[in-house]
């Protein structure tokens, strides 16, 4: 029976994405005043507004967020904030060293690509990035492999027309084996020329398995986007891709996966397992609490606008290396 592999992948113009990246923009202009800022801020978009909320706690510093916003959404939208200070009692347990909120994280690390993620994920990741440089709008790829080949790729992008838009994947298919049993879907449902706010609200956070690992690896716990490092949704889940780059490049293992649990207001982990070709190791060598994992990491300084772009992962980062 055929193996099936499929992920999918959309632009920077997206409405999530635009979503994301308002809100990382508004944590790196917080950090860029205080590094030690409790940020966790959400932001919907569309149909002409644009509404953040969240919770921020700084040290005699504020931020303009309204010139943020209409960088990325545009100059005319409708914009609202609702801003208060992090809950004193969920402070109360981070202040002392503990994680700022429960959960699960996935990390995980493969051979089959230089950037250790999976091929189906960087396929649909270097198409998007191939079209988006022609056509710099909204826009998704997806991208299938059967038995390790590409066997059919889909692309929609705003403001291109579908005979044009098919020569541009045929060209970035040029160089890939037996191009020529693929089926390319362009615009499906014929050209369009709305997208981004004025077609789609956009939500931080709804992105996940784009900003992970693809649909073929668990997501654990939250999204990572307008998050401080003091939530380990976002720093465990850097922690564990870098574990796992660590082992897979340790072992010179085919993949790895790395599997972090903390309680609020707890330091360390409930749960640190690493999975290489599977057969489980103890994790040896790291300091697993958030105030170990931010210093490793370095996660205190302005980052984390490009990371909601094109995934979180693959690019370089310190958790990448």
């Amino acid at each position: 029976m055929p193996k099936y592999r499929t992920a999918e992948s959309v632009s920077p113009k997206h409405p999530d994405k635009l979503c994301d990246q308002i809100s990382d923009a508004i944590l790196d202009a917080y950090l860029g005043v205080d590094p030690r800022a409790r940020v966790a801020v959400e932001t919907i978009g569309g149909h002409g507004h644009v509404f953040v909320v969240g919770e921020v706690t700084t040290h005699d510093h504020d931020v303009d967020i309204e010139p943020i916003v209409r960088r990325l959404a545009g100059s005319d939208v409708d914009f609202r904030s609702k801003i208060v200070r992090q809950s004193p009692e969920i402070a109360g347990g981070v202040d002392t060293g503990g994680a700022g909120d429960q959960g699960i994280m996935v990390g995980y690390a493969t051979a089959e690509t230089p950037e250790m993620l999976p091929e189906e994920v960087i396929l649909a990741r270097q198409l998007n990035q191939h079209l988006y440089a022609i056509w710099p709008n909204d826009g998704k790829t997806q991208v299938t492999l059967k038995d390790g080949k590409i066997s059919a790729v889909v692309a929609s992008f705003q403001h291109s027309k579908t005979d044009e838009l098919k020569a541009a994947v045929n060209n970035w298919l040029k160089d890939k084996p037996e191009n020529h049993q693929i089926k390319i879907y362009t615009n499906p449902t014929g050209d369009w020329h709305q997208g981004g706010f004025e077609a789609d609200t956009g939500l931080t956070g709804r992105k996940l398995v784009i900003d992970n690992y693809g649909p073929q690896i668990p997501v654990g716990g939250g999204a990572f986007s307008g998050k401080d490092a003091s939530k380990v949704d976002r720093s465990g889940a850097y922690m564990a891709r870098r574990i796992a780059v660590d082992y897979l490049q340790k072992f010179k293992a085919k993949e790895v996966f790395c599997y972090l649990a903390y309680a609020i207001g707890v330091a360390e982990p409930l749960e640190a397992t690493v999975i290489v070709d599977g057969r489980p190791h103890t994790i040896c060598g790291y300091d697993l609490t958030p105030k170990g994992i931010i210093d490793y990491l370095d996660l205190l300084k302005p980052q984390y606008e490009p990371t909601a772009q094109w995934g979180h992962f693959g690019h370089g980062f310190s958790w990448d290396k």
